[in-house]
């Protein structure tokens, strides 16, 4: 199991470490356009193998895309991150360049490759690889409602004074302040509606703290998060890598699962060896409905910016 890494950044160091923790990947390649950045990182995150107690091996390369020969996921997390102030979609005109370049490298040199995007405005970036790539529609998947419903799941153990491990909570529609959909109808504490818990106020307060919870952390550190990501990404790896079938919600091309086409945006998808192995059309109701509709429009909105 080789993972390539696109981006050596914050975000793109802390996928390749959670990965190698994890223990599930023979090897991560961590490339980067800065000289020698990409060789750094990977060298000091080998240098932490006997502590944490880890196998893979992590290697660094300067833009040479032959070290990815023969990757089984690649993820690109490639692109400017965002800064206090700036929304997602901001980042479209550069970012859009530098994924269609990065991800048409990928394909020439692992071809049967699944694809992991992460760089903003994620949506928008993974329907672009799908326009310009060829590849399968299972093989393209948008990191979004994982850390979203992370985030989610934060917020609701804050608010129930309850271990996360108790919580379970899912977020779909677009991976934006505006477009993410918490479900908070179907949101648990160790299987009972965590509506018997808090009131529909509080419950309200967790949603709008979690639709926030990236520009919120940018505010406080100056530019984007690392760890949640990171983890997320280590996350749907693993559930490809093994073939959990676990289900995460993704960006996924929709052809009219949730009377939605021609668009990414996150809904619950069942990850395996083959990447999306199913899409799970769940039951909505009218109000969430209605929220995922909004969202989808603010995604094709933004999808209209790209220079396909």
């Amino acid at each position: 199991m080789k993972i390539t890494v696109v981006g050596a950044g914050a975000v793109g160091a802390s996928c390749a470490e959670y990965i190698a923790i994890k223990n599930f990947a023979s090897e991560v390649v961590l490339l980067d356009i800065k000289e020698g950045y990409a060789e750094g990182k990977a060298m000091d995150l080998m240098q932490t193998a006997s502590l944490n107690g880890f196998d893979t091996k992590i290697t660094g390369s300067t833009n040479d895309y032959s070290k990815t020969s023969n990757s089984n996921i690649c993820v690109i997390t490639s692109g400017i991150p965002r800064k206090p102030g700036m929304t997602r979609e901001e980042l479209i005109g550069i970012n859009a360049g530098i994924v269609k370049t990065v991800s048409s490298n990928l394909i020439e040199h692992s071809p049967n490759t699944i694809i992991i995007v992460v760089s903003n405005p994620m949506d928008t970036m993974t329907y672009l690889v799908h326009k310009t790539t060829g590849l399968p529609k299972n093989r393209i998947i948008g990191m979004g409602g994982a850390l979203d419903s992370a985030r989610f799941k934060y917020r609701l153990a804050e608010a129930l004074g309850a271990p996360i491990s108790d919580v379970d909570g899912m977020v779909i529609g677009g991976h934006s302040d505006k477009g993410m959909v918490p479900l908070t109808r179907l949101a648990t504490r160790n299987s009972v509606p965590v509506s018997e818990f808090i009131s529909e106020e509080r419950l309200n307060q967790v949603m709008q703290d979690t639709k926030v919870g990236g520009a919120t952390l940018t505010g406080l550190l100056g530019t984007s998060a690392w760890y949640a990501p990171g983890a997320a990404v280590s996350g749907m790896a693993q559930a490809i890598a093994c073939d959990t079938k676990k289900i995460f919600p993704c960006s996924t091309l929709l052809n009219g699962e949730f009377g939605l086409s021609d668009l990414c945006i996150g809904v619950p998808v069942v990850l395996g060896k083959d990447g999306i192995e199913k899409i799970v059309e769940i039951s909505l109701s009218d109000a969430e409905k209605a929220h995922l509709t909004a969202s989808a429009e603010g995604v094709s909105k933004t999808n209209g910016l790209l220079e396909l």
